[in-house]
C-alpha cells in the first residue's frame, strides 16, 4: 500500500511540475510542446527528490545549483532526442552564445538557476500541504 501511495505522490508532483513548465514556456514564448510537459515533470520530480532522498540537509543555494544542472541536463537529453534525433525542431539556441548543439545555452542555465528557487519552494509546499510531509525549513548557504 505504501509503495502505491508513493507512486501516486510522485505522479501528482510530475503532472504539476509538467504543467508548470509547460505554462511557463507558453507565458515566455507564447507556445509550447507536449514534450516540455514531460521534461518539466521529470525536472520537478528530480528537484523535489534532492532533499528527500539524502540524509544531509542541503542549503537552499546548493539545491538551486544542483537543480540548474538537473534542468539543463534533462533539457539537453530532451533536445537531443526531439530536435536532433527526431528532427522536430521544437527549439534552437544556436543563435545564443555559449550554446551546445543549439539545445542548451549558458543564458538559459542561469535563468534555470533562479527559476529553480520557485520549483524548490513549490515542491516543498506541495509535499507539506498535499501529503502532510515535514514543514519546510531552509538553510540559505
Amino acid at each position: 500500500m505504501e509503495r502505491r501511495l508513493k507512486i501516486e505522490k510522485h505522479l501528482i508532483l510530475f503532472v504539476l511540475g509538467g504543467m508548470g513548465y509547460f505554462f511557463l514556456e507558453v507565458l515566455v514564448r507564447g507556445y509550447s510542446h507536449y514534450t516540455m510537459f514531460l521534461c518539466g515533470g521529470a525536472c520537478f520530480l528530480c528537484i523535489g527528490l534532492l532533499n528527500e532522498s539524502v540524509n544531509i540537509k542541503m542549503s537552499f543555494v546548493s539545491q538551486m545549483v544542483l537543480s540548474t544542472f538537473i534542468i539543463t541536463g534533462l533539457e539537453l537529453i530532451t533536445g537531443l532526442i526531439v530536435n536532433v534525433w527526431l528532427g522536430w525542431d521544437i527549439w534552437d539556441y544556436s543563435d545564443l552564445p555559449y550554446n551546445f548543439k543549439g539545445q542548451i545555452c549558458l543564458l538559459y542555465s542561469v535563468l534555470w538557476f533562479f527559476a529553480s528557487s520557485v520549483a524548490i519552494v513549490m515542491d516543498d509546499f506541495l509535499r507539506y500541504k498535499l501529503f502532510h510531509e515535514e514543514k519546510p525549513h531552509y538553510k540559505i548557504l
